[in-house]
């Protein structure tokens, strides 16, 4: 018997295939497994530890995926030096051009008409150093004072999702669970299946997670979540927004049934949402974390958000980032703090949130008057069920509009296909138009090929 495996056998007492590959990924992270080593055959390995052949070969897929171990066909697997290619397969899915459209409904991007005039520089932070705060103190007092509640530490990093990838990269390890919504953003996916984490999906309705659906996935999980990723406002891709009834049933149920679980919020949203700041941190204060972006209302390119919370999950990103970039750009700190103080550019964030509201609405009034029903209420994506996802998508671009798969964002399967439909370029006046569109090519099941 190779001696790999009794090693791998002593360590591996969780015999699961997250916990095989946890165990594995402790010995190639140790030395004890050094690169280069021939790993046993999955047969050979599901027969020391007692399990089937499945799980083990399980096992070396999601090792394979996080770049531990590689394979050279029937010359077996061997240990790698962690450096691997990815592409994240969902975010790319959504994210790629399939082709131009004269109305683009997949994009899930703001309208570059909506956003906000620019103020002038009258000063630039000063530039003094690599020892200066990575939060400017004028950016930190306008954020805090709009926050809702009082984070113990605050910084600024380059977007939400930005803040999500550091905050799960410093919780996760290889095996763990995390709670997600289900439909949900497609790059949390990637981002967990990247780290070797595993979702944990639970079903979404208007007011976001349902808590009976999360207390059933706890309670047939068999492992204890090490985080829940929530979108506590403007749900991407359905548009669901947490009440504080809401928030607080999840708090409670995550209080009782997960007591050592992280919560991460992603304000993906921010200024534009309709719904007010809702944050399970008024429940559950040591153990939430949110990233709040600015990107939407004040301008993509700003690639700025804040991510607040307890010292204990904020300071190891903060730690860990003056490793590499130390702090997001102070010049844009600064251009972002004199927006966000600026009336005029208060006015028109207002206004945005005000025609992205009427957008939704008209196209969800329009498709509800065709029999097409959607939930959800704030921000501008709409999750729309439809007969066939492929055919959908096909009606919809051979008259000129694009629309985003719904397949990418699902953790789980659903009952029924749908597509994510943007409507933050939409025109009122054009809503009826799309409607018909969408309304046809959500009928549409998918068809017998002609011989």
């Amino acid at each position: 018997m190779l001696p790999h495996v009794d090693r791998i056998a002593a360590t591996a007492e969780d015999r699961t295939a997250a916990g095989i590959a946890a165990a594995v990924n402790r010995l190639i992270k140790s030395g004890e497994l050094p690169v280069g080593s021939r790993l046993p055959t999955v047969r050979v390995l599901a027969q020391a530890l007692g399990t089937s052949p499945t799980t083990v070969n399980e096992a070396w897929r999601s090792l394979v995926r996080i770049g531990a171990v590689h394979t050279r066909g029937r010359n077996g697997s061997f240990v790698a030096d962690g450096r691997r290619a990815s592409r994240p397969s969902r975010f790319w899915r959504i994210a790629s051009a399939a082709g131009e459209f004269a109305r683009d409904l997949s994009s899930g991007v703001p309208d570059p008409e909506l956003l906000p005039a620019l103020p002038g520089l009258a000063r630039g932070p000063r530039l003094s150093g690599y020892l200066d705060s990575p939060v400017l103190p004028a950016l930190e007092r306008l954020i805090r004072g709009s926050w809702g509640h009082d984070p113990e530490c605050l910084t600024v990093v380059d977007g939400s999702l930005d803040a999500v990838d550091r905050v799960l990269t410093s919780l996760l390890s290889l095996g763990d669970v995390v709670v997600v919504e289900n439909p949900t953003f497609p790059p949390f996916l990637d981002l967990l299946e990247m780290v070797g984490a595993r979702p944990l999906p639970v079903a979404t309705d208007t007011d976001g997670m349902v808590p009976d659906a999360l207390r059933a996935a706890l309670a047939d999980g068999g492992v204890e979540p090490t985080a829940v990723l929530l979108q506590p406002r403007a749900h991407n891709p359905t548009g669901a927004s947490l009440t504080p009834a809401r928030a607080g049933e999840l708090a409670r149920v995550l209080r009782t049934a997960a007591p050592g679980c992280v919560v991460v919020e992603d304000d993906h949203i921010g200024d534009i949402a309709v719904a007010d700041p809702v944050s399970l941190a008024a429940w559950l204060p040591d153990r939430t974390v949110t990233a709040r972006s600015f990107s939407k209302a004040y301008g993509p390119d700003l690639r700025l958000a804040a991510l607040g919370g307890p010292a204990t999950l904020v300071e190891p990103v903060i730690a860990r980032r003056n490793l590499g970039p130390a702090w997001s750009s102070r010049l844009l700190q600064q251009l972002l703090a004199d927006m966000l103080a600026d009336r005029g550019c208060a006015a028109a964030v207002a206004r945005a949130r005000e025609v992205y509201a009427r957008r939704r609405e008209a196209l969800v009034a329009a498709l509800a008057g065709r029999g097409v029903p959607v939930v959800g209420r704030d921000g501008f994506n709409l999750w729309l069920p439809v007969e066939h996802e492929r055919d959908a998508l096909v009606v919809l671009a051979a008259q000129g509009i694009g629309a985003a798969p719904g397949q990418p964002f699902l953790a789980a399967p659903v009952a029924g296909d749908h597509l994510r439909i943007t409507t933050a370029t939409l025109a009122e006046r054009d809503a009826a138009p799309v409607a018909d569109a969408l309304a046809d090519a959500a009928r549409r099941g998918e068809r017998p090929l002609h011989r």
